[in-house]
């Protein structure tokens, strides 16, 4: 497959320009240049953009129905999965001039701060996991962590009692950001581009514009009330007359380009310790927020050995901690190489029983003993412990057949406040056999949604994903263990699961998803679709999810998955089961021989597989 798909039903350019706004006189001005254009080919940013001009107007047909197919492709050579076809081009225009799958990975992962706010940003943190062509691993953790005036009980009452919400809203709630650290971590060490080059795509779209789908102009308007109460943001999700954006408008950040603009000519170390390091102190500040200045400058991403383990025939390589993803994923395959999936029968009661009692145990291990390791190096024991063959036997014990076991303990003190679904994953490979997975967050959907002001990005609410209450865990899913309470400078535990799965040695999946804590259960479910069941990526990906995370002890299943028997079956063994929205957007390639197949999740409405 290639480019032509998209290129095939254009119709006249659309100008994306008519209604363009300059961007906010900085506190440290620097000269904002126009950038040279580059085609993508066959397959360019302009056609792409008039392709969604096109294709969003008439959304929520599928892709397919307008004669576009964004859902999947298959190359011999590169393919890149994102939650936006225009973010998944610009990583495509990078490996077409000579870059490798990380340089792609950075242009996609800043294309989708312009494209896909919600998740996408420069403002948040995440983590990648990376396998060369030549056998190297490596994971770059570039999570948020907390500014050094943070304390433990920073969102509790004078009387000592959790303020509920405070540790995600307003600029308290904001951890220092990392992604511009880690995607310039990764690049130099393991790219081919300059930052400026990678940079090029999303610089474009940001001062250029690109037209909106329906779904994002929806978010727009859900969120309204939020964006008039900051001059800053109003200014970006608000026309200048103050009205609403619909689908088809043409939307730019004039703001953010010129702050993509800056990193490009001072270098991005600028966004941690110059011209946009204090602006974006001095705003943090000005709103009643922690973060200074010193905050940014100590900020460093780090290079982490990945987590490892096996599943059958296969060598699993995921993101440790300061995420919880790899080492719960991993447990959780092992223990489930004890019973025969397959002779259960794909979602049958059996079936569902047995993972959600793996999922609950793996759980509450989760919560027992993970967190920063700079914080505390006997995590990284902590992980080998729930990994080895004596905790997964131990784990397997613990799986009754035909009938449930509540796992709330009397022994520890546990729990967290429920992780925000809204993060963003996306995967790529290139033509020599570089593998990239990145998943990357704000936390809650716009995060705080709050932008930094004058420079056009939205900052994180990362500070909600530490134990907010010490001590102090119940059923409702509250959790208050030592290993993720706040402290200065922390990283704070994360779900968030990149995966690359080896099969003779060589990638063979890359897959990820948002989701929150159910992160590692989707990840978790579409490699037993996949291996256990033999399904196509496409149906692997497709099928319905379900969800335990210990606490609160019930089955979360996708409506469509849940028929009346199989709840009827579940109750009897002991479970509660409920009904929840949509579980996740997998972006997955699967890499069979020559042929690279990359899958977008129907439930990502902007999804998108890009071939070389």
């Amino acid at each position: 497959m290639n480019g032509h798909r998209f290129a095939k039903h254009l119709g006249p350019n659309q100008n994306c320009q008519e209604h363009r706004r300059e961007p906010m006189h900085a506190i440290h001005p620097v000269a904002f240049h126009s950038t040279r254009r580059v085609r993508l080919n066959d397959v360019g940013l302009r056609a792409i953009q008039t392709v969604m001009l096109l294709l969003f107007t008439i959304w929520p047909l599928k892709a397919e129905e307008s004669g576009q197919d964004l859902r999947s492709a298959q190359s011999l050579q590169g393919v890149i999965v994102s939650e936006h076809p225009l973010a998944s081009a610009a990583g495509v225009k990078i490996l077409r001039e000579g870059g490798n799958a990380v340089d792609a990975a950075i242009a996609t992962g800043l294309a989708l701060a312009v494209t896909h706010p919600a998740a996408g940003n420069i403002g948040g943190g995440g983590f990648i996991v990376l396998r060369q062509a030549d056998g190297t691993t490596a994971t770059i953790d570039f999570r948020e962590i907390a500014p050094a005036a943070a304390t433990a009980d920073m969102f509790l009452s004078a009387d000592g009692q959790l303020i509920r919400g405070s540790n995600h809203q307003g600029m308290r709630s904001v951890g220092v950001p990392g992604t511009i650290a880690g995607f310039a971590l990764a690049l130099q060490r393991f790219g081919t581009k300059s930052w400026s080059a990678v940079s090029q795509s999303a610089i474009e779209l940001a001062r250029d514009g690109f037209p909106l789908s329906d779904a994002l102009a929806e978010e727009f308007a859900e969120h309204a009330t939020d964006w008039r109460r900051q001059p800053a943001a109003e200014r970006v999700f608000l026309k200048p007359d103050g009205s609403l954006y619909v689908a088809g408008d043409c939307w730019q950040q004039p703001d953010l380009a010129q702050t993509l603009q800056r990193l490009v000519e001072l270098g991005p170390q600028a966004f941690y310790t110059g011209h946009v390091a204090k602006q974006l102190a001095d705003g943090i500040q000005a709103e009643g927020g922690l973060i200074t200045a010193d905050d940014l400058a100590a900020y460093r991403a780090q290079l982490r050995a990945p987590v490892r383990g096996r599943y059958h025939d296969l060598e699993i390589i995921s993101m440790s901690a300061p995420s919880s993803g790899g080492a719960t994923l991993i447990q959780m395959l092992k223990v489930l190489e004890g019973f025969d999936l397959p002779a259960m029968g794909h979602q049958s009661a059996q079936y569902v029983h047995t993972l959600a009692e793996t999922m609950q145990l793996a759980f509450r291990d989760r919560a027992r003993y993970l967190g920063d390791p700079d914080a505390d190096p006997r995590i990284y024991g902590a992980i080998a412990r729930m990994i080895s063959d004596e905790r997964v036997e131990e784990q397997q014990s613990f799986v009754t057949p035909d009938r449930h076991s509540p796992a709330f303990p009397r022994d520890i003190e546990a729990g967290e406040l429920v992780e925000s679904p809204q993060t963003t994953h996306y995967s790529v490979i290139d033509a020599a056999g570089n593998a990239v997975a990145v998943t990357y967050t704000l936390e809650q959907s716009y995060g705080s949604r709050l932008i930094a002001p004058g420079l056009g990005f939205l900052l994180n609410n990362e500070m909600g994903d530490f134990n907010p209450w010490p001590g102090v865990t119940d059923e409702t899913g509250l959790i208050g263990t030592p290993p993720n309470q706040i402290a200065p400078r922390k990283r704070m535990l994360s779900s968030m699961t990149p995966t690359i799965v080896l099969r003779d040695g060589r990638p063979w999946l890359i897959v990820g998803s948002p989701g929150g804590r159910t992160i590692i259960n989707t990840v978790l479910q579409v490699l037993l679709n996949t291996i256990d069941f033999q399904m196509s990526l496409s149906d692997a990906v497709a099928a319905a999810r379900f969800h335990h995370q210990w606490l609160p002890d019930r089955i979360q299943f996708e409506q469509r998955g849940l028929t009346p028997r199989l709840a009827r079956a579940l109750t009897e063994m002991g479970h509660k089961v409920e009904t929840s929205e949509e579980q996740g957007r997998v972006m997955a390639i699967l890499i069979d021989g020559p042929t690279r197949t990359g899958v977008a999740d129907l439930r990502a409405p902007t999804g998108a597989a890009v071939p070389q």
